[in-house]
C-alpha cells in the first residue's frame, strides 16, 4: 500500500500540472521500489520513509512529465531544463532531497554494479 497521495506529492511541487490519476501510477512505481530498497530496514522508520518515498516521486515527476527549466528566453524561444539523464537522484532537486533523507544510503547505490572478491586458499594441491 502506498505511503503517499498525489496531494502529498503535489504539495512539495513547485509547478506540477499532471492529474492525481497520473501522479498516483507514479506513486505505485515508487513504492514499489522504495518498498524492495527498504525492506528488513529497521533504522528507517515509517515517517522518514514516507517522506523519502514522496520526494522520490517527485523526482520521478520532475525527470518525466513536469520538468523543471533553468533558463528561459522568448525572443527566439528557448529552454534549457535543469540536471541531466543519467545523473539519477542528482539531477533533480526532489532526487537530492532523497538523498538527504536516506541515512542508509540505499538510494544513491540503486543500479549500482556489485563487486566481489572471492579468495582462493592455495593454488597448490
Amino acid at each position: 500500500m502506498a505511503r503517499v497521495t498525489a496531494t502529498e506529492v503535489k504539495e512539495i511541487m513547485d509547478s506540477c500540472t499532471v492529474t492525481d490519476s497520473v501522479v498516483d501510477s507514479f506513486i505505485a512505481a515508487a513504492e514499489e521500489v522504495i518498498t524492495n530498497t527498504f525492506s528488513g530496514d529497521s533504522e528507517i522508520g515509517t515517517t522518514l520513509l514516507k517522506e523519502i518515498e514522496r520526494w522520490y516521486v517527485a523526482h520521478m515527476l520532475a525527470s518525466t512529465l513536469s520538468r523543471t527549466t533553468s533558463e528561459e528566453k522568448l525572443g527566439d524561444a528557448s529552454v534549457k531544463y535543469t540536471g541531466k539523464w543519467g545523473e539519477k537522484l542528482s539531477s533533480t532537486s526532489y532526487g537530492q532531497v532523497v538523498l538527504t533523507l536516506d541515512t542508509s544510503g540505499r538510494m544513491s547505490n540503486m543500479g549500482k554494479m556489485r563487486a566481489g572478491i572471492t579468495a582462493i586458499e592455495s593454488f597448490n594441491t
